[in-house]
Formats: structure tokens, sequence, C-alpha cells
């Protein structure tokens, strides 16, 4: 099972008043496991950063105008998240943006229905509690001590140990070790040779020396 967590960074919160995308991340799971391979591209947004947004990423305009606009990098983006579903924190968010940039290109839209929502299942498992990625991590034990400031790649690498856990996904892994040991078990014991139950009537001999060692008590009351 080949899974996507994906992050977007932005210029703004809005991509229908014209604020894009400056930075994209993406980390594989496959059975749930982090396979190594990453997507990680700033984006040239083409445009001005507002300082709200700096401020969140720490992304400048000079820093991102060295690198290529999303048409450069769309095939590459999509050919790395293939048909795989996503798993985005609010992806309602990330969504809109990737898909205004896809429509500049008029290439198709991402449907909503690939999309696993972390935020919605965070509020779902813990109703009235705090859901941000940051909150999550704390409630977790996800180590986040890097995150200074808002990254892509950073944080699609945290959202893949936080869904871990919203989803339980460690515990496949240990009900198919309990499988394996289970059936090495099985297999130990059929392995062994079939011995013969053990007589236990006793002997004449053993007879004999009971009947000495009754005769010797007194009023004993094992009496033959």
């Amino acid at each position: 099972m080949r899974q996507i967590t994906l992050d977007t960074e932005t210029t703004g919160l809005n991509p229908s008043a014209g604020h894009r995308i400056v930075e994209i991340g993406c980390v594989e799971l496959v059975n749930h496991i982090p396979t190594g391979k990453r997507f990680h591209r700033y984006v040239n947004p083409e445009r001005n950063i507002p300082d709200e947004a700096a401020k969140i990423h720490g992304l400048t305009e000079d820093f991102l105008s060295r690198h290529q606009v999303f048409a450069n990098l769309a095939d590459d983006f999509l050919a790395f998240i293939g048909d795989a579903p996503l798993i985005i924190h609010n992806a309602e968010f990330d969504l809109a943006f990737l898909n205004a940039e896809l429509a500049r290109l008029n290439l198709p839209a991402l449907e909503s229905k690939r999309c696993i929502d972390t935020l919605m299942l965070a509020r779902k498992r813990f109703p009235g509690s705090p859901a941000s990625l940051d909150a999550l991590c704390k409630r977790f034990g996800v180590d986040n001590s890097e995150r200074e400031k808002h990254g892509a790649l950073l944080d699609s690498a945290l959202l893949a140990e936080v869904y871990l856990e919203l989803v339980g996904g460690r515990e496949p892994g240990l009900s198919l070790a309990a499988a394996e040991s289970e059936t090495s078990h099985r297999i130990a014991a059929s392995e062994k040779s079939f011995r013969e139950p053990r007589p236990h009537e006793p002997t004449e001999e053993e007879r004999a020396a009971h009947e000495t060692l009754v005769a010797r008590l007194k009023d004993p009351i094992w009496g033959s």
C-alpha cells in the first residue's frame, strides 16, 4: 500500500486572491513505513512574498527567484505522487493551492476523495483538543525540535509519524511479529520427536519396598 504525506508553503492563505505555492514536500510510505523516497522543491511564485508569510516559512523573494516555476516541475511532482492516496494536514488548504497551479497549466485537478485529512482524523479522535501539527507531535512524543519555522519537507516527515500514531500504524507490524512467533513455536513443536507415555504403574520391587516401609510405621494409614 503506497501513500504520500504532502505539505506546501505559500505566499498567503487564498489562491483565489493570487497567492501561490513556494514549496512542496512529499514523503513516500509503503505499508505504513517510510521508504526514504522524497520529493522536495522550492517554487518561484512569480510574485512578491508578504512579510506575514515570510515570517512563517522564512523564504524570501531573492531566494525563490533562483528556483523553477511550478510549470517546470509539475510533471515531476505528478509522477512522484502517481495515483497514491495523499495524507495532508488540513487537506482543503493544500489541495486548493495545488489545483489552482494545475488549472493554470490546464491539467486535471487532484480529487479530494484521494486525500486523507489528518486534521479531521485528529479532531474525530480527540474532540475539543488542539489538533495542529505541533500539538499532535507533542501528544505522540514526535520530536519536532527542528521545526523553528514551517518547512514543507520537514512537516511532511513529521506528518508521516503523526499519521502512523493516529491510525495505529505500528500495530500491524507488532501483530505480524506475534503471528510469526506463534507460527515458529508451532513448527518447533511439530518437529519434536514422539515419545511413548511413561508408565506410572509401580513395579514389584517398588511394591515390596513400600510394604517394608509401612511395616516400620506405627499405626500407618497405608495399610495393605
